[in-house]
């Protein structure tokens, strides 16, 4: 089973990448949106060579045909794609495959695929973008913690206060994406954050799995 780190900061772009990767992060989603598959191909290239300068682990979002021809480790995967993706030449390939859940029939087709690892959210009410689902709230993470094996990321409005609500309650990685984008500082950010979660590092491994 795979461990991932506590603190999973999702970027649009490699320039973040370039501004973040130093401030010590070891977990990394590339959410590329409205490209030109040759802007897709180039970012995912570099953003590959930097992370793997940094020891960083890089998720692929989507694209995972490319994360397969340039050599990333995972490639993430909303509900929406899982019908029309190749899941067997992903695993040929030796990428790991994250998917996004919302609820129980989602939770099901992600454990029908063999996820490595399975996103809930959204955990608290965001305003990155409309949800046409409600906050899941901190009892379901607990509920999908007991029913899965695979490493939990819990996504959707956490702040460094809640943070720790969310992990305690079973999450092992907490996805974060307006909390650094949108910052004054997100690079001091991301140092906050990198220290919030040290309590969770490394504990992934031992905690039961259901």
């Amino acid at each position: 089973m795979i461990s991932l780190d506590p603190f999973y900061p999702i970027v649009p772009d490699t320039e973040w990448l370039a501004r973040l990767l130093p401030r010590g992060i070891k977990l990394v989603q590339l959410r590329i949106k409205d490209q030109p598959a040759t802007v897709v191909r180039a970012e995912i290239e570099r953003a590959i060579a930097l992370c793997t300068g940094h020891r960083c682990d890089l998720v692929v979002n989507d694209y995972w045909r490319e994360a397969i021809e340039l050599g990333a480790r995972f490639v993430h995967l909303g509900q929406e794609d899982l019908a029309a993706t190749d899941l067997p030449a992903i695993r040929e390939a030796g990428v790991k495959i994250g998917v996004s859940t919302h609820n129980f029939e989602e939770l099901e087709a992600a454990l029908a695929a063999r996820a490595d690892y399975i996103a809930l959210g959204p955990i608290y009410a965001t305003t990155l973008k409309a949800m046409p689902w409600p906050p899941q709230g901190l009892p379901r993470i607990a509920e999908w913690r007991a029913k899965i094996a695979c490493p939990l990321v819990a996504i959707g409005g956490i702040t460094l206060h809640r943070a720790p609500l969310v992990l305690a309650s079973g999450a092992d990685s907490v996805a974060v994406i307006t909390d650094i984008v949108t910052g004054q500082d997100p690079e001091a950010r991301v140092e906050n954050w990198i220290e919030a979660t040290a309590p969770w590092r490394n504990l992934s491994t031992e905690r039961p799995q259901g």
